[in-house]
Protein backbone atom coordinates (compact mmCIF):
# COMPACT_ATOMS: atom_id res chain seq x y z
CA UNK A 1 0.00 0.00 0.00
CA UNK A 2 1.55 3.82 -0.95
CA UNK A 3 3.08 5.48 1.86
CA UNK A 4 0.67 8.22 1.95
CA UNK A 5 -2.28 6.56 2.22
CA UNK A 6 -1.52 4.22 5.90
CA UNK A 7 -3.38 4.24 8.39
CA UNK A 8 -4.09 1.93 11.19
CA UNK A 9 -6.08 -0.17 8.78
CA UNK A 10 -3.51 -0.75 7.06
CA UNK A 11 -1.99 -4.14 7.68
CA UNK A 12 -5.47 -5.57 7.66
CA UNK A 13 -5.93 -3.78 3.97
CA UNK A 14 -3.17 -5.60 2.94
CA UNK A 15 -4.36 -8.70 4.22
CA UNK A 16 -7.81 -8.61 2.91
CA UNK A 17 -6.28 -7.91 -0.95
CA UNK A 18 -3.77 -10.91 -0.54
CA UNK A 19 -6.70 -13.25 0.36
CA UNK A 20 -8.76 -11.88 -2.56
CA UNK A 21 -5.91 -12.92 -5.04
CA UNK A 22 -6.00 -16.16 -3.53
CA UNK A 23 -9.51 -16.64 -4.16
CA UNK A 24 -9.38 -15.53 -7.91
CA UNK A 25 -10.13 -11.64 -7.75
CA UNK A 26 -7.43 -8.69 -9.40
CA UNK A 27 -5.98 -6.97 -6.81
CA UNK A 28 -7.05 -3.61 -8.80
CA UNK A 29 -10.95 -4.46 -8.17
CA UNK A 30 -10.68 -3.17 -4.53
CA UNK A 31 -7.05 -1.35 -3.97
CA UNK A 32 -7.49 1.70 -5.51
CA UNK A 33 -10.63 2.11 -3.37
CA UNK A 34 -8.90 0.78 -0.36
CA UNK A 35 -5.83 2.85 -0.60
CA UNK A 36 -7.99 5.96 -0.62
CA UNK A 37 -10.55 4.49 2.32
CA UNK A 38 -7.29 4.46 3.97
CA UNK A 39 -5.89 7.81 3.15
CA UNK A 40 -9.53 9.28 4.98
CA UNK A 41 -8.99 6.87 8.08
CA UNK A 42 -5.69 8.52 8.62
CA UNK A 43 -7.08 12.15 8.32
CA UNK A 44 -9.96 12.00 9.81
CA UNK A 45 -9.80 8.92 12.14
CA UNK A 46 -6.00 8.36 12.92
CA UNK A 47 -6.07 7.04 16.29
CA UNK A 48 -9.32 4.93 15.43
CA UNK A 49 -8.77 1.02 15.73
CA UNK A 50 -12.22 0.06 14.62
CA UNK A 51 -14.73 0.03 12.02
CA UNK A 52 -17.16 1.98 14.30
CA UNK A 53 -20.41 3.43 12.54
CA UNK A 54 -19.26 6.69 12.61
CA UNK A 55 -16.53 6.13 10.51
CA UNK A 56 -17.93 3.82 8.03
CA UNK A 57 -21.30 6.05 7.60
CA UNK A 58 -19.33 8.88 7.50
CA UNK A 59 -17.12 7.52 4.12
CA UNK A 60 -20.13 6.50 2.39
CA UNK A 61 -21.32 10.16 2.02
CA UNK A 62 -21.93 11.01 -1.59
CA UNK A 63 -19.65 13.26 -3.04
CA UNK A 64 -20.42 16.10 -5.34
CA UNK A 65 -19.06 14.61 -8.54
CA UNK A 66 -19.43 11.02 -8.15
CA UNK A 67 -21.83 9.33 -10.15
CA UNK A 68 -24.23 6.61 -9.02
CA UNK A 69 -22.09 3.45 -10.16
CA UNK A 70 -18.80 4.72 -8.64
CA UNK A 71 -20.80 5.58 -5.50
CA UNK A 72 -21.73 2.04 -5.47
CA UNK A 73 -18.56 0.96 -6.09
CA UNK A 74 -16.91 2.51 -3.31
CA UNK A 75 -19.70 1.61 -0.65
CA UNK A 76 -19.60 -2.24 -1.73
CA UNK A 77 -15.76 -2.45 -1.65
CA UNK A 78 -15.55 -1.03 2.72
CA UNK A 79 -18.52 -3.51 2.76
CA UNK A 80 -16.20 -6.22 1.68
CA UNK A 81 -13.41 -4.89 3.91
CA UNK A 82 -15.80 -4.80 6.76
CA UNK A 83 -17.03 -8.28 6.10
CA UNK A 84 -13.16 -9.69 6.57
CA UNK A 85 -12.48 -7.65 9.63
CA UNK A 86 -15.25 -9.36 11.07
CA UNK A 87 -14.62 -13.05 9.88
CA UNK A 88 -11.22 -12.41 11.41
CA UNK A 89 -12.35 -11.44 14.46
CA UNK A 90 -12.08 -7.48 14.80
CA UNK A 91 -15.64 -6.05 15.65
CA UNK A 92 -16.65 -4.21 12.70
CA UNK A 93 -19.80 -2.49 10.97
CA UNK A 94 -21.18 -4.05 8.24
CA UNK A 95 -23.32 -1.94 5.60
CA UNK A 96 -26.68 -2.76 5.27
CA UNK A 97 -26.47 -4.41 1.56
CA UNK A 98 -29.50 -1.78 0.29
CA UNK A 99 -27.38 0.63 1.69
CA UNK A 100 -26.14 1.95 -1.85
CA UNK A 101 -29.35 0.82 -3.58
CA UNK A 102 -29.70 -1.75 -6.77
CA UNK A 103 -27.25 -2.33 -9.34
CA UNK A 104 -27.60 0.74 -12.25
CA UNK A 105 -28.95 -0.64 -15.20
CA UNK A 106 -28.45 -0.04 -18.58
CA UNK A 107 -30.26 -0.87 -21.15
CA UNK A 108 -27.82 -2.05 -23.82
CA UNK A 109 -28.26 -0.81 -27.61
CA UNK A 110 -28.43 -3.69 -29.92
CA UNK A 111 -26.70 -2.19 -33.51
CA UNK A 112 -27.97 -2.98 -37.00
CA UNK A 113 -26.07 -4.96 -39.41
CA UNK A 114 -25.95 -1.67 -41.60
CA UNK A 115 -24.70 0.55 -38.88
CA UNK A 116 -22.56 -2.55 -37.55
CA UNK A 117 -21.34 -2.30 -41.23
CA UNK A 118 -20.53 1.33 -40.89
CA UNK A 119 -19.08 1.59 -37.83
CA UNK A 120 -16.56 -0.51 -38.66
CA UNK A 121 -15.84 1.01 -41.96
CA UNK A 122 -15.51 3.53 -40.30
CA UNK A 123 -12.81 2.36 -37.46
CA UNK A 124 -10.69 1.32 -40.89
CA UNK A 125 -10.42 5.04 -41.88
CA UNK A 126 -8.78 6.30 -38.88
CA UNK A 127 -6.21 8.55 -39.47
CA UNK A 128 -3.13 8.47 -37.88
CA UNK A 129 -2.55 10.23 -34.25
CA UNK A 130 0.65 11.71 -33.44
CA UNK A 131 -0.46 10.52 -29.23
CA UNK A 132 -1.17 7.36 -30.65
CA UNK A 133 0.55 6.70 -34.06
CA UNK A 134 -0.43 3.09 -34.07
CA UNK A 135 -3.96 3.49 -32.93
CA UNK A 136 -5.30 3.49 -36.63
CA UNK A 137 -3.56 -0.26 -36.85
CA UNK A 138 -4.66 -1.43 -33.20
CA UNK A 139 -8.62 -0.30 -32.92
CA UNK A 140 -10.10 -1.72 -36.02
CA UNK A 141 -8.50 -5.42 -34.96
CA UNK A 142 -9.30 -4.77 -30.82
CA UNK A 143 -13.00 -3.68 -31.97
CA UNK A 144 -14.21 -6.69 -34.24
CA UNK A 145 -12.20 -9.67 -31.99
CA UNK A 146 -14.56 -7.83 -28.89
CA UNK A 147 -17.56 -8.10 -31.18
CA UNK A 148 -16.92 -11.60 -33.28
CA UNK A 149 -15.43 -13.15 -30.50
CA UNK A 150 -18.21 -11.69 -27.73
CA UNK A 151 -15.56 -10.60 -25.28
CA UNK A 152 -15.95 -8.55 -22.53
CA UNK A 153 -14.02 -5.10 -23.63
CA UNK A 154 -11.32 -5.69 -20.67
CA UNK A 155 -10.74 -9.23 -22.26
CA UNK A 156 -10.20 -7.29 -25.23
CA UNK A 157 -7.82 -4.30 -24.21
CA UNK A 158 -5.83 -7.17 -21.63
CA UNK A 159 -5.23 -10.19 -24.07
CA UNK A 160 -1.17 -11.37 -24.05
CA UNK A 161 0.36 -12.29 -27.20
CA UNK A 162 0.63 -15.75 -26.22
CA UNK A 163 -2.91 -16.27 -25.01
CA UNK A 164 -3.43 -15.44 -28.93
CA UNK A 165 -2.93 -18.77 -30.99
CA UNK A 166 -3.04 -17.88 -34.46
CA UNK A 167 -2.00 -21.25 -35.92
CA UNK A 168 -5.41 -23.26 -34.26
CA UNK A 169 -7.79 -19.80 -34.27
CA UNK A 170 -8.17 -19.74 -30.19
CA UNK A 171 -8.02 -17.20 -28.05
CA UNK A 172 -7.18 -17.83 -24.32
CA UNK A 173 -9.32 -15.79 -22.14
CA UNK A 174 -7.53 -15.12 -18.61
CA UNK A 175 -9.43 -15.07 -15.23
CA UNK A 176 -12.57 -12.58 -16.01
CA UNK A 177 -15.16 -11.04 -14.21
CA UNK A 178 -16.48 -14.60 -13.38
CA UNK A 179 -12.78 -15.71 -12.41
CA UNK A 180 -13.05 -18.23 -14.85
CA UNK A 181 -10.70 -18.85 -17.74
CA UNK A 182 -12.00 -20.48 -21.02
CA UNK A 183 -10.91 -20.75 -24.66
CA UNK A 184 -12.91 -19.05 -27.46
CA UNK A 185 -12.27 -20.18 -30.81
CA UNK A 186 -11.92 -17.49 -33.51
CA UNK A 187 -14.11 -17.45 -37.16
CA UNK A 188 -11.26 -18.14 -40.16
CA UNK A 189 -12.07 -14.63 -40.92
CA UNK A 190 -11.03 -13.08 -37.53
CA UNK A 191 -7.93 -15.45 -37.89
CA UNK A 192 -6.66 -14.17 -40.78
CA UNK A 193 -7.23 -10.92 -40.03
CA UNK A 194 -5.21 -11.34 -36.47
CA UNK A 195 -2.22 -13.07 -38.55
CA UNK A 196 -1.90 -9.94 -40.86
CA UNK A 197 -2.35 -7.45 -37.43
CA UNK A 198 0.52 -9.84 -35.80
CA UNK A 199 2.71 -9.03 -38.60
CA UNK A 200 2.60 -5.22 -38.10
CA UNK A 201 2.53 -6.02 -34.67
CA UNK A 202 6.18 -7.21 -34.37
CA UNK A 203 7.51 -4.16 -36.19
CA UNK A 204 5.95 -1.79 -33.80
CA UNK A 205 5.87 -3.48 -30.60
CA UNK A 206 8.31 -6.53 -30.49
CA UNK A 207 9.25 -6.65 -26.79
CA UNK A 208 5.47 -6.22 -25.59
CA UNK A 209 3.67 -9.26 -23.97
CA UNK A 210 0.25 -7.34 -25.17
CA UNK A 211 -1.82 -8.03 -28.49
CA UNK A 212 -3.29 -4.49 -28.52
CA UNK A 213 -0.01 -2.49 -26.74
CA UNK A 214 -0.49 0.84 -26.73
CA UNK A 215 3.17 3.44 -27.06
CA UNK A 216 4.84 1.85 -23.63
CA UNK A 217 3.73 -1.51 -24.44
CA UNK A 218 0.81 -2.04 -21.85
CA UNK A 219 -2.59 -2.32 -22.81
CA UNK A 220 -4.73 0.51 -23.25
CA UNK A 221 -7.49 1.95 -20.23
CA UNK A 222 -10.86 1.38 -20.51
CA UNK A 223 -11.53 4.98 -20.63
CA UNK A 224 -9.42 5.37 -24.03
CA UNK A 225 -11.20 2.62 -25.68
CA UNK A 226 -14.70 4.26 -24.74
CA UNK A 227 -13.12 7.63 -26.14
CA UNK A 228 -12.62 6.19 -29.12
CA UNK A 229 -15.23 3.96 -29.58
CA UNK A 230 -17.60 7.18 -28.94
CA UNK A 231 -15.94 8.87 -31.60
CA UNK A 232 -16.77 7.01 -34.03
CA UNK A 233 -20.46 6.32 -33.22
CA UNK A 234 -20.54 10.10 -33.10
CA UNK A 235 -19.53 10.14 -36.45
CA UNK A 236 -22.01 7.59 -38.24
CA UNK A 237 -24.94 7.59 -35.89
CA UNK A 238 -28.13 8.91 -37.20
CA UNK A 239 -30.89 11.39 -34.96
CA UNK A 240 -32.84 8.24 -34.03
CA UNK A 241 -30.25 6.46 -32.40
CA UNK A 242 -29.00 7.32 -28.67
CA UNK A 243 -25.98 9.53 -28.58
CA UNK A 244 -24.01 7.03 -26.38
CA UNK A 245 -23.81 3.75 -27.14
CA UNK A 246 -21.28 1.40 -25.09
CA UNK A 247 -18.16 -1.06 -26.33
CA UNK A 248 -19.82 -3.39 -23.97
CA UNK A 249 -23.12 -3.48 -26.50
CA UNK A 250 -20.94 -5.24 -29.10
CA UNK A 251 -20.78 -8.16 -27.02
CA UNK A 252 -24.93 -8.27 -26.51
CA UNK A 253 -24.74 -7.24 -30.25
CA UNK A 254 -22.86 -10.77 -30.62
CA UNK A 255 -24.94 -12.77 -28.38
CA UNK A 256 -28.26 -11.45 -29.68
CA UNK A 257 -26.61 -12.36 -33.42
CA UNK A 258 -26.19 -16.13 -32.47
CA UNK A 259 -29.47 -16.96 -31.06
CA UNK A 260 -31.53 -15.67 -33.61
CA UNK A 261 -29.11 -17.50 -35.67
CA UNK A 262 -30.68 -20.44 -33.82
CA UNK A 263 -33.73 -19.62 -33.91
CA UNK A 264 -34.06 -18.76 -37.46
CA UNK A 265 -32.61 -22.37 -38.26
CA UNK A 266 -35.33 -23.80 -35.68
CA UNK A 267 -32.86 -25.17 -33.01
CA UNK A 268 -33.95 -25.67 -29.56
CA UNK A 269 -32.85 -23.02 -27.78
CA UNK A 270 -32.66 -24.06 -24.44
CA UNK A 271 -30.33 -26.36 -25.62
CA UNK A 272 -28.14 -24.51 -26.86
CA UNK A 273 -27.89 -21.97 -24.88
CA UNK A 274 -25.24 -23.76 -22.18
CA UNK A 275 -23.09 -23.38 -25.41
CA UNK A 276 -23.60 -19.97 -25.38
CA UNK A 277 -23.05 -19.35 -21.79
CA UNK A 278 -19.86 -21.17 -21.56
CA UNK A 279 -18.54 -19.33 -24.91
CA UNK A 280 -19.30 -16.05 -23.44
CA UNK A 281 -17.81 -16.79 -19.38
CA UNK A 282 -21.09 -16.27 -18.32
CA UNK A 283 -20.74 -17.82 -14.12
CA UNK A 284 -24.40 -18.36 -14.21
CA UNK A 285 -27.04 -19.55 -16.74
CA UNK A 286 -29.35 -17.11 -16.21
CA UNK A 287 -26.77 -14.22 -17.07
CA UNK A 288 -27.18 -15.66 -20.61
CA UNK A 289 -30.71 -16.27 -20.35
CA UNK A 290 -31.21 -12.13 -20.19
CA UNK A 291 -30.38 -11.79 -24.04
CA UNK A 292 -33.48 -13.40 -24.99
CA UNK A 293 -35.20 -9.90 -23.84
CA UNK A 294 -32.90 -7.96 -26.39
CA UNK A 295 -34.19 -10.48 -29.76
CA UNK A 296 -36.82 -8.60 -31.89
CA UNK A 297 -40.19 -9.18 -31.52
CA UNK A 298 -41.51 -11.55 -34.03
CA UNK A 299 -38.59 -14.08 -32.98
CA UNK A 300 -39.52 -14.11 -29.49
CA UNK A 301 -42.71 -16.23 -30.75
CA UNK A 302 -40.62 -18.35 -32.51
CA UNK A 303 -41.40 -22.05 -32.11
CA UNK A 304 -38.05 -22.84 -30.83
CA UNK A 305 -38.42 -20.55 -27.86
CA UNK A 306 -40.09 -22.98 -25.14
CA UNK A 307 -40.97 -20.47 -22.44
CA UNK A 308 -42.06 -23.02 -19.89
CA UNK A 309 -38.66 -23.95 -19.66
CA UNK A 310 -37.35 -20.10 -19.48
CA UNK A 311 -39.79 -18.92 -17.08
CA UNK A 312 -37.59 -19.76 -14.22
CA UNK A 313 -34.27 -18.53 -15.81
CA UNK A 314 -34.78 -15.12 -17.42
CA UNK A 315 -34.14 -12.34 -14.68
CA UNK A 316 -36.77 -9.83 -14.42
CA UNK A 317 -35.81 -6.07 -16.44
CA UNK A 318 -36.95 -2.85 -15.08
CA UNK A 319 -38.72 -0.84 -17.72
CA UNK A 320 -37.42 2.81 -17.79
Amino acid sequence: MKKDSTSLFTPYIDEMLDFKVCLGYERKTYESFLNDFSRYCAKYYPIEECLTKELVLAWCMRRPSESPSGFRRRIIVVREFAKYMESIGQESYILPSCFAGGRVTFTPYIFSDEELATFFSESDSMELNRRSPYRHVILPVMLRMIYFCGLRPNEGREIQKNDVNLNDGVLFIRKNKSHRERYVPMSEDMRNLCVSYNEKLRFFAPESEFFFPNTIGIPYSAKWLTRQFLGIWEKIRNNQCPKRARVYDLRHRFATTVMMQWLNDGADLYAKLPYLSTYMGHSQFSNTAYYIHLLPENLLHSPGMDWESFSELIPEVESW
